[in-house]
């Protein structure tokens, strides 16, 4: 299993910004003749804030499931890194070698303080006596402190997770998933129910997070894509429909046939 980790981390190598972190190619997957991804290509590069937009339907979900490990599609390949097939590999395989997925419903430990909820999501060895024991090194502490600073809830260190907003839950979990040192970041509507403040802040996180990760954004709200978007897929029917700048996105007749109805 160790020779086995070992080659994988291999495959995925060493990347620096503008290398190609994930690369789709023909990936399809049906249900019950439904095609959710219709050959569906595409490439996100290492320290690239991506965002993904389009229709109920068009094929994001999907999309993300394959990336995880969560659904296996009818064809194609998915490579992450330099060589790391991610068809071959379970979903907790996918995780470690670098690839977190934060869903909309943020997933925290309410009983446990901001810190504990950090320092339960590090990456190490969670044997429940190993880690009922353990003493934080100064290195992980400084992790901990570092993240909760990123994620701009240092001065709730010792609250409760329970006691914070939606919107910071939405932070804490984001924050959690930083803790397992992922390459990719795959965030599923990240500002749904926040308030206009936490929709700010959340630009920022992850605008932040994209000088140091691949940061893949699938949201719905508009107004908040504009304030942060580079580079912008449109998918349609399980296909890249556009892609490019926001304004390019907004100017494409295609996708102002297929969304405005012009």
């Amino acid at each position: 299993m160790l020779l086995l980790k070992q080659n994988q981390e291999q495959n995925v190598g060493e990347l620096k910004k503008g290398d190609r972190i994930l690369y789709l190619d023909d990936v399809t997957v049906s249900f019950d003749g439904f095609k959710a991804l219709n050959s569906l290509s595409l490439s996100i590069e290492y320290e690239e804030l991506r965002c993904i937009i389009g229709a109920n339907g068009a094929g994001k979900s999907t999309m993300m499931d394959v990336i995880t490990g969560k659904t296996k599609p009818d064809k194609g390949d998915v490579i992450f890194g330099q060589a790391a097939n991610l068809l071959e590999m379970d979903e907790p395989t996918i995780a470690e070698i670098g690839i977190g997925r934060k869903f909309q419903k943020p997933t925290v430990f309410e009983g446990h303080t901001i810190f504990e909820n950090l320092e339960l999501a590090m990456k190490d060895d969670k044997r429940f006596f190993k880690t009922l024991f353990a003493k934080l090194s100064g290195e992980q502490k400084n992790k901990i402190e570092q993240t909760m600073e990123l994620i701009g809830l240092k001065e709730h260190y010792h609250n409760k997770a329970s006691i914070l907003s939606h919107g910071q839950k939405q932070w804490l979990e984001i924050g959690m998933l930083l803790m397992q040192s992922p390459k990719l970041l795959l965030v599923d509507e990240p500002v749904a129910g926040m308030t206009p403040g936490e929709v700010e802040k959340t630009g920022e996180i992850l605008t932040d997070l994209s000088k140091r990760h691949s940061v893949v954004v699938v949201e719905h709200d508009m107004e908040f894509i504009r304030s942060i978007a580079k580079k912008v897929t449109v998918l349609h029917e399980g296909s890249v429909l556009a892609e490019g700048s926001m304004k390019d996105v907004q100017n494409n007749e295609k996708v102002r046939k297929v969304y405005l109805g012009e």
